[in-house]
C-alpha cells in the first residue's frame, strides 16, 4: 500500500508538472490542428448533466469518459446504453454502450463503445457540385477497455486503452489513446451522533487521450485526371498526420447530507436528501482551457436533479465564442430499486446541453446496476 501511495503521489506530481505543457492559458492558437475531436464529447447523460464537473466523484461506467478511477466504485455489474442527439438539427447521432464487471474483491474491468454517425451526405464533384450521384455516411467510433482498482478505502486508480477509427468516403484513419486517473476520498466533519463522516470530500485527477498520431489513408485520397498530353493519371494526395486532443482534468467535490441519520442496524450515516457540489479545471492542449462547476441533488436515492456550467474564455459573447456549446447544462435521473439488499437498480437518465446555433444536445440513457 505504501508503494502504491508513492505511485499515486508521483502521478499527481507528474500531472502538475505537465500542466505547463498543456497550458493553463489554453492553446487556442492550435485549435483545429488536432483530430479525434469526438474524444472530447461526453456521450453519457449523468455526468454531462452537471457540466462534466464530477471528475472527483464520478462512480461506475461513466468513469470511462470522466475519470477511469471511478470505475472502481462498481458494486458488481453495471450495464448502460445512451443515445445522444448532437446539435439537434445537424443530423448527428451518438450511440454509446458500456459494461462493467467487478473482479475479485477490489478490481473492476469494463468495455465501452461509442459511435458517432453524421447521416447521409451527398457526393459532389467539380463537375457535379450539386450532387445527385449518391451519398456517403461518415462514422467515427472508438472501443475502450479499462481496468480500475480500489487500493484502500481512500485511494482509487484506473487505466484504459481506446482504439479509435474515423471513416469517411473511401478513406479512414486509426489510432489509439490511453487514459489514466486517480481519486482520493476523505471524510470531513462529524454527523449528529458524533461519528466521523466518510466520503464527503473527494479529489480527482485524470489524464486523457494520450496516444498515437493518426493519418487518413485509402482510395478516397486519390483522384484520376487527364494531363495536357491526353494521358490519364491517378494522383494520390498525401495526408498530414494529426495528434489527438490530449488534456488533464483536476477536480474536487463535496457532499452534504441534509438530514443525516444513523442507521441503528448498520451504524452507517443515511440521508433522504443529499447535495453534492463539484468543480474541476480542464487543461486542453488544442483549444481553450475550461472551468466546470456542477450541482447534484438526490432524494432517497431515487430522484436526482443536476445542473452545471462550463466556462471558457469568450463563451458569454456570441462574437468571441468559438464553440456552439454556450455553457449551461441540466438533467435528471430516476432509478427504481430492484433488490434493496443487493442495492440493484434500473434507471433512466437524461441530460441537456445548451447550444447556439442548433436546438441543443439531448442525451437519453438506460442503466441497470446489479
Amino acid at each position: 500500500m505504501k508503494k502504491f501511495s508513492g505511485i499515486v503521489l508521483i502521478i499527481m506530481i507528474a500531472g502538475m508538472l505537465l500542466m505547463p505543457t498543456f497550458g493553463f492559458s489554453g492553446n487556442e492558437q492550435r485549435a483545429g490542428s488536432s483530430g479525434g475531436s469526438e474524444l472530447l464529447i461526453n456521450p453519457w447523460a449523468r455526468s454531462s448533466a452537471w457540466g462534466d464537473a464530477n471528475v472527483a466523484c464520478v462512480m461506475g461506467l461513466e468513469g470511462l469518459y470522466q475519470n477511469v478511477a471511478g470505475l472502481a466504485f462498481t458494486r458488481k455489474t453495471e450495464l448502460m446504453f445512451n443515445n445522444t442527439q448532437w446539435m439537434v438539427g445537424s443530423g448527428i447521432t451518438i450511440n454509446s454502450f458500456g459494461l462493467a464487471q467487478k473482479v475479485g474483491e477490489s478490481g473492476v474491468i469494463a468495455v465501452g463503445v461509442m459511435n458517432m454517425s453524421f447521416g447521409e451526405i451527398e457526393i459532389t464533384t467539380p463537375e457535379l457540385p450539386e450532387g445527385g450521384i449518391g451519398t456517403f455516411s461518415p462514422s467515427y467510433s472508438n472501443i475502450q477497455l479499462a481496468y480500475s482498482r480500489e487500493f484502500s478505502n481512500s485511494i482509487y486508480g484506473g487505466i484504459s486503452v481506446k482504439m479509435i477509427n474515423e471513416g469517411i468516403a473511401n478513406a479512414s484513419a486509426s489510432g489509439f489513446a490511453i487514459d489514466a486517473g486517480i481519486q482520493y476520498v476523505t471524510g470531513l466533519g462529524r454527523d449528529k451522533a458524533g461519528n466521523r463522516k466518510r466520503d464527503n470530500l473527494r479529489f480527482g485527477i485524470a489524464m486523457k487521450n494520450v496516444g498515437s498520431t493518426m493519418k487518413f489513408k485509402g482510395d478516397g485520397m486519390a483522384f484520376t485526371g487527364i494531363v495536357p498530353n491526353g494521358t490519364t493519371m491517378t494522383v494520390e494526395h498525401r495526408s498530414q498526420e494529426f495528434e489527438l486532443p490530449s488534456l488533464i482534468k483536476i477536480g474536487l467535490s463535496y457532499t452534504i447530507n441534509l438530514d443525516a441519520k444513523v442507521d441503528s442496524v448498520s451504524e452507517t450515516v443515511v440521508s433522504n436528501h443529499q447535495l453534492t457540489i463539484a468543480a474541476n479545471f480542464t487543461a486542453n492542449s488544442f483549444t481553450k482551457d475550461q472551468y466546470h462547476i456542477g450541482l447534484e441533488y438526490g432524494f432517497r436515492n431515487i430522484l436526482f436533479l443536476r445542473g452545471g456550467y462550463i466556462y471558457e474564455a469568450g463563451i458569454t459573447d456570441a462574437t468571441t465564442r468559438t464553440t456552439a456549446l454556450t455553457g449551461p447544462t441540466a438533467g435528471v435521473s430516476i432509478q427504481i430499486p430492484m433488490n434493496k439488499e443487493k442495492k440493484s437498480v434500473i434507471a433512466i437518465d437524461y441530460s441537456y446541453r445548451a447550444t447556439q446555433p442548433f436546438a441543443g444536445v439531448h442525451t437519453f440513457g438506460a442503466r441497470v446496476t446489479l
